[in-house]
C-alpha cells in the first residue's frame, strides 16, 4: 500500500511525504516492511513541481501535530533517495495498492517520468482500495488518529482491504 501527502492534487505537485507498507490482503493484520520518507520540497520546486494555494490553505486548517508531521523540514530526503528506496521496497511485490490510483500513482509516475526513471511497477499491478471500500463499505474507523500521516494512512487502508477480503471470504485459491 502506498500513500502520499502532497502540496497539491495535480500530477505535477510537490510531495511532502510517502508511506508504504507491505501486507497480505488474505491474512488479517499480517504486515511486512514499511517505508516512510519526508521528501525535499525545495528540490522538487527547483524542478518546477507545483504547490497549489488551495492545498496549502487546507494544510493550514489541519491539527497542529498533523501539519508539523507533514510540513517539518526535519529528515527530508532527496528524490534520488526516494527513488532508490522505493524501488528496493517494491522488489518482489505482486500488487501496488493505493487509495485511488488517480492520485498517488499518477503523482509518483509523473516524478519518475520527469526524472527519466522507470517505475518499479507495471500498470496491471495497480490496485485501488477506494473503489473496494466504495463497493463493499469502508471498514476503517472514522476520525482515526494518524489521519494524513502517509504511513499511518497506509496501515489503515491495508487493514481495510484485509477486512473486506475476510468478510468476502476471498482466499489466495480463489
Amino acid at each position: 500500500m502506498l500513500d502520499l501527502e502532497s502540496l497539491g492534487t495535480r500530477p505535477d505537485c510537490a510531495i511532502l511525504t510517502l508511506g508504504a507498507v507491505k501486507f497480505d490482503p488474505y491474512t488479517v493484520d499480517s504486515f511486512g516492511d514499511s517505508l516512510y520518507h519526508r521528501i525535499d520540497v525545495d528540490e522538487q520546486l527547483a524542478l518546477g513541481r507545483e504547490v497549489q494555494e488551495d492545498t496549502l490553505a487546507w494544510w493550514g486548517q489541519q491539527a497542529q501535530d498533523v501539519r508539523e508531521e507533514a510540513l517539518s523540514e526535519e529528515g527530508r530526503v532527496s528524490l534520488e533517495t526516494l527513488y532508490r528506496d522505493l524501488n528496493r521496497f517494491c522488489v518482489g511485490v505482486t500488487n501496488i495498492w493505493c487509495q485511488g490510483p488517480a492520485f498517488d500513482i499518477v503523482i509518483l509516475e509523473n516524478i519518475y517520468r520527469q526524472q527519466g526513471w522507470p517505475t518499479p511497477w507495471q500498470f496491471w499491478q495497480i490496485r485501488d482500495s477506494r473503489t473496494l471500500f466504495g463497493v463493499h463499505g469502508d471498514p476503517r474507523e472514522k476520525g482515526k488518529a494518524g489521519l494524513h500521516n502517509a504511513l499511518e494512512d497506509c496501515i489503515s487502508q491495508a487493514q481495510g482491504v484485509q477486512e473486506i477480503y475476510r468478510r468476502l471470504k476471498i482466499s489466495k485459491d480463489r
